[in-house]
C-alpha cells in the first residue's frame, strides 16, 4: 500500500495531505468519546502497542513491491477487532511515521497518501462492522463470513485508494493501469489471510476467558455492544 516515490508528484502530492487532514479530524472526533468511555491510560496503552505491531507488520511481515505500490499484511480488520477504532488508527498513523522517519526516509513526501489509503477503509470497517454484528454479539462469537465482509472492505479500500494514487498521478495509460491491476491481482492472498489470521486470534481470545479483565483489549471482544 506505500505508493511509490514519483508516482504522484509537485503539487498534486498537497492532495494527500489534505485527505490526511481529513482523516485525522475523524481520528480526534472519536478519540474525545473514547476517552470518557476508557480514560486516557487505556487509550496510550492501546495505542503503544498497536503502533509497535503496525511497525513490525512493515518491517517484520513478507512485503512485495507489485505494480505501482507494495503489497503488504497489514491487519486492520484484525487490529480493529483486537483493540477498537480509535487505538488501530492512532496505531496506524503512527507506525507508519515510524517506519518512515527511522528506515524509509523516502516514503515521507508519500506520507499523507499512504495514511490516508490506511485510514479511511478503517472508518469504512467500523461502519460495516455496526450493520452486519448484532448488538448481542461478542466480536469473538463472529462467523467466518462475517470476518470475511470487514478484511473485504478494508483491502479493498486499500486497493481502491491505491489504485486512486496512481490514476490521480500518472493518468490512464496502458502501462500504469496495468500496474494497478497487477498491484489489485496480488493483494487477493491478503484477503485470503487476514480472515484466517481473524479467526485463529478469537478462537484465542475465547479461549483464555482471563484476559476478558484486561483493559489493553477491547471489550466488545468478550460482551456485546
Amino acid at each position: 500500500m506505500h505508493i511509490e516515490p514519483g508516482v504522484v508528484q509537485g503539487a498534486k502530492l498537497l492532495l494527500g495531505f489534505g485527505t490526511a487532514l481529513a482523516a485525522f479530524g475523524l481520528i480526534l472526533r472519536q478519540c474525545w468519546e473514547f476517552l470518557i468511555q476508557h480514560g486516557l491510560n487505556t487509550l496510550l496503552g492501546r495505542t503503544i502497542f498497536t503502533s509497535v505491531l503496525v511497525f513490525s507488520f512493515f518491517e517484520i511481515l513478507p512485503s512485495s513491491p507489485v505494480g505501482v505500490s507494495e503489497v503488504h499484511l497489514i491487519l486492520g480488520s484484525t487490529l480493529f477487532l483486537l483493540f477498537g477504532l480509535v487505538p488501530t488508527a492512532l496505531g496506524l498513523a503512527i507506525g507508519l511515521l515510524a517506519q518512515g522517519v527511522l528506515l524509509a526516509p523516502w516514503d515521507l513526501p508519500q506520507y499523507g497518501m499512504n495514511v490516508t489509503t490506511l485510514l479511511l477503509p478503517l472508518f469504512l470497517v467500523s461502519a460495516v462492522a455496526e450493520r452486519i454484528i448484532p448488538r448481542k454479539t461478542a466480536y469473538q462469537d463472529l462467523s467466518y463470513g462475517q470476518v470475511l465482509q470487514l478484511s473485504l472492505v478494508y483491502q479493498g479500500g486499500i486497493v481502491s485508494w491505491v489504485a486512486f494514487w496512481a490514476f490521480y498521478g500518472q493518468g490512464f495509460g496502458a502501462e500504469n493501469i496495468a500496474q494497478v491491476l497487477s498491484f489489485g491481482a496480488a493483494y487477493l492472498a491478503v484477503i485470503v489471510l487476514e480472515p484466517l489470521i481473524n479467526l485463529g486470534l478469537l478462537a484465542g481470545v475465547k479461549a483464555f476467558p482471563a484476559l476478558n479483565s484486561s483493559s489493553l483489549l477491547s471489550r466488545r471482544l468478550f460482551q456485546p455492544a
